[in-house]
């Protein structure tokens, strides 16, 4: 059969629920004049009467969206066909009864209308109409407030579609209006999120008890909470989260956004902010409503001395919320990433009483959004989720999102240019793991960008090699190992030793080997010609490791950045004031309250026996008789105020930032980052031995086309003071002596071209200075 191509319906047959069709294709399908059909469309479906075209041409369609699904309340997709097998005829009886939900035009109508009044007018609009469970009747026609009926239940119970007749008994069971209705369809396609679980319950019983249940809390004498506020990185789902909870609720949202609210009048803004909220006042009159601030700081910043515009705007808000009384059933919550930047009256109790953090999610969290963000992608069974999760350190859901869709892209190419079946492979997230990166480390200060290194490209220091590894990848990879055996996990690790010796490679093997973001950081980077701006560069980048964490902090060349306090310069020098910003913020009193991250579970993973000890209290308190109680109860509480303690304890130290600095001049250092607690692990680098330094030539002439006759013993010998780096540069020397004397058509490397390069060059390390890296720093 050929496809059928759906015209507009004309005006003669609106609100008929007619569908015209051939008569061919009506005896195809078994219809006679009048027959229900069911239509499916793209989105959705529509319950018809199947009538011939006036014309009896074949391969068109027109109907009249007389009953539908909600999804096509919005009408029909221009330029749509269908296919013969879409439509279906139904079987469809008389019904006993119907519950229905109208929905009304105005709030007015709803208000002044008797309900016996709008009971006739419904009865009147749908005799004579199929109807089908779940679907919306069009009443538009009819010329009156009521705009849609929808069908909520039929009886009998067994029929999912049926004809309503004069007979028929109605029940209405609510009466909404439009924009209520429509915004409570627009909440049923939000789509699922992933890894918000605990936030998402948290945000429900926040918002469940003030509008479903207010009062509960007037009986208690306790006045319902106004606001909530959400603080969170860009993109970790915010706006997603308070419309998904906001659904699950059963309340209707209000969303303000910044454009929509300034005007460029004076006083315009806040007429408009007085709009929005008589607007979620009159909504919170059909059922609880919630009135979303998004992007809060740039509506209501901090106030300044000047009478800038916004200051009359937060003045505004600040009236309209204590304006708020008990009668008004809507709550308002706010969402920003900059809370800092809001004014200070906005976060006192009465106002939004509630702030929740919502941080960057962690590889639980991660491994759930990129299954939901997988499930309608024809993924390879070959893609673990698990790994995956792991190496994308710092994204956050919109990153996640956006990597998901540059793989498939990438897939989609491979398909274009006919290299299989569509199928995204792990190799499709690879390449776009180059593409995409962390959101939390766009224009941060260092480098973030980390080129792979294995601990295979570096050759000899192995014992150095198994430091780094139980300092830095153990509690990085194995935390839970640490917290089973009681053991605190390193805040930091000093590699020193003679230049030249690998010392930040090893800090690039060790990130990569860990599978966490890295940032790198040099004293160019800090200094800045303003007084305080180094100090604040510093804070900020504890802030930036801290929003991606884990992440590795690599300090280069500390010495230059950081001095020690008893050397002769200022006291009130730049150094002294950077290496008192560096202790605090290794101490964690630079950690401020909105960055703090899953405190339920940082208490249930490292405090496991001050919760277990909680348990056994509460469990001895109601064994004991109600004697008992009082003074048991006072244990109790103290029991939780000592877990408190400790999840302050937890919240407060950089748990999962790895602080690794490197430096020639170890006794350059202030003493107080080398005790235990900031720079725990102090490493020894030392110049290669013969051993290391064989290893070294092998890993760089590995690439090399060396002849047969270049004994790498005899090289490794006659270096010796040779530090990793005068290695490489002698077999790049040997190579350049190569295409030197064969004109640029050398195809090997020889014995003599090594020994000549040997002679040229001179070591960089000398006796006296190793001999100095042997007493450690103190």
């Amino acid at each position: 059969m050929q496809s059928l191509r759906v015209l507009s319906v004309d005006t003669s047959d609106r609100g008929s629920q007619r569908c015209r069709l051939g008569p061919g294709l009506m005896s195809a399908l078994g219809l006679r004049l009048g027959s229900p059909l069911l239509v499916s469309l793209p989105g959705g479906s529509c319950l018809c009467t199947a009538w011939p075209r006036p014309d009896l041409a074949e391969g068109f369609l027109q109907m009249d969206l007389k009953c539908f699904t909600p999804s096509l309340i919005s009408g029909l997709p221009a330029h749509l066909s269908l296919d013969p097998v879409q439509l279906s005829s139904v079987r469809c009886s008389k019904l006993k009864g119907v519950k229905v939900t109208v929905v009304v035009q105005s709030l007015d109508f709803k208000k002044h209308t008797s309900s016996g009044h709008v009971h006739e007018l419904v009865k009147d609009m749908l005799r004579g109409v199929y109807v089908h469970t779940g679907y919306v009747i069009n009443v538009e026609d009819f010329n009156t407030d009521i705009r849609y009926v929808a069908i909520d239940r039929l009886r009998p119970d067994s029929t999912s579609a049926g004809l309503i007749t004069s007979k028929t008994g109605l029940e209405i069971a609510e009466i909404q209006t439009v924009l209520h209705y429509r915004s409570l369809l627009q909440d049923q396609h939000t789509p699922p999120l992933g890894g918000l679980e605990e936030v998402i319950a948290s945000l429900q019983e926040m918002l469940q008890l003030p509008l479903l249940y207010p009062n509960t809390l007037t009986s208690l004498g306790v006045s319902c909470p106004r606001g909530v506020l959400l603080v969170g990185p860009p993109g970790v789902g915010k706006t997603l989260l308070v419309r998904r909870v906001v659904m699950d609720v059963g309340a209707s949202l209000v969303v303000v956004r910044g454009p929509e609210v300034v005007g460029s009048r004076p006083g315009e803004s806040e007429e408009t902010l007085r709009g929005v909220f008589e607007h979620a006042r009159a909504t919170a009159e059909e059922g609880p409503c919630v009135l979303f601030l998004d992007e809060l700081d740039s509506l209501f910043p901090r106030r300044t001395g000047s009478s800038a515009p916004e200051n009359r705007l937060v003045a505004q808000l600040l009236t309209l919320m204590d304006g708020m009384s008990r009668s008004d059933r809507f709550l308002i919550v706010g969402a920003t990433n900059r809370p800092d930047s809001l004014d200070p009256a906005l976060r006192r109790p009465g106002r939004f009483d509630r702030e929740m953090v919502i941080g960057a999610p962690t590889l639980l969290q991660r491994k759930a959004i990129l299954s939901v963000l997988c499930e309608r992608m024809p993924v390879s069974p070959t893609v673990n989720m698990a790994e995956l999760a792991q190496i994308t350190t710092g994204y956050v859901g919109a990153d996640l999102s956006a990597l998901c869709r540059e793989a498939a892209m990438h897939a989609l190419r491979e398909n274009v240019k006919g290299s299989g079946q569509q199928v995204v492979d792990m190799k499709h997230f690879q390449e776009a793991l180059k593409l995409v990166g962390p959101s939390c480390l766009r224009g941060s200060l260092g480098r973030t960008e980390l080129s792979p290194v294995l601990w295979e490209h570096i050759g000899g220091l192995e014992e150095v090699k198994t430091k780094l590894i139980q300092s830095i990848e153990w509690p990085m990879r194995y935390p839970e190992a640490f917290v089973r055996l009681g053991v605190r996990r390193p805040r930091g690790v000093l590699l020193y030793g003679p230049p030249g010796c690998a010392k930040t490679t090893l800090v690039k093997a060790a990130a990569t080997s860990s599978h966490c973001a890295f940032l790198s950081v040099s004293g160019a980077d800090l200094c800045s010609p303003y007084v305080g701006d180094s100090e604040k560069a510093l804070a900020q980048l504890f802030r930036q490791a801290r929003a991606c964490a884990p992440c590795i902090l690599f300090l280069d060349e500390i010495d230059s950045l950081i001095g020690s306090r008893s050397s002769v310069e200022a006291p009130n020098s730049v150094q002294t004031r950077l290496l008192s910003v560096l202790l605090n913020e290794m101490d964690g009193i630079g950690l401020k309250t909105v960055e703090r991250r899953g405190a339920e579970r940082i208490l249930q993973a490292v405090g496991g026996v001050e919760q277990s000890h909680v348990e056994e209290e509460v469990t001895c308190y109601r064994d004991h008789t109600a004697s008992d109680q009082h003074s048991l109860t006072c244990v109790i509480t103290f029991s939780f105020f000592l877990s408190f303690l400790q999840l302050g304890r937890q919240e407060v130290c950089n748990k999962d930032v790895m602080v690794v600095a490197a430096t020639n001049r170890p006794n350059s250092i202030d003493s107080a980052l080398l005790r235990p607690g900031r720079l725990d692990h102090i490493i020894y680098v030392p110049p290669p031995d013969l051993q290391a330094r064989l290893a070294i030539l092998k890993v760089c002439s590995k690439s090399m086309p060396v002849g047969s006759h270049v004994c790498l013993e005899e090289l490794a010998a006659r270096t010796k003071l040779y530090s990793g780096a005068d290695l490489e540069n002698l077999c790049k020397e040997a190579a350049l002596l190569a295409l030197l004397e064969e004109n640029m058509e050398a195809s090997s490397i020889q014995q003599t071209h090594f020994l000549r390069s040997i002679s040229k060059m001179s070591p960089s390390l000398t006796a006296q200075q190793i001999s100095a890296y042997l007493i450690p720093p103190q």
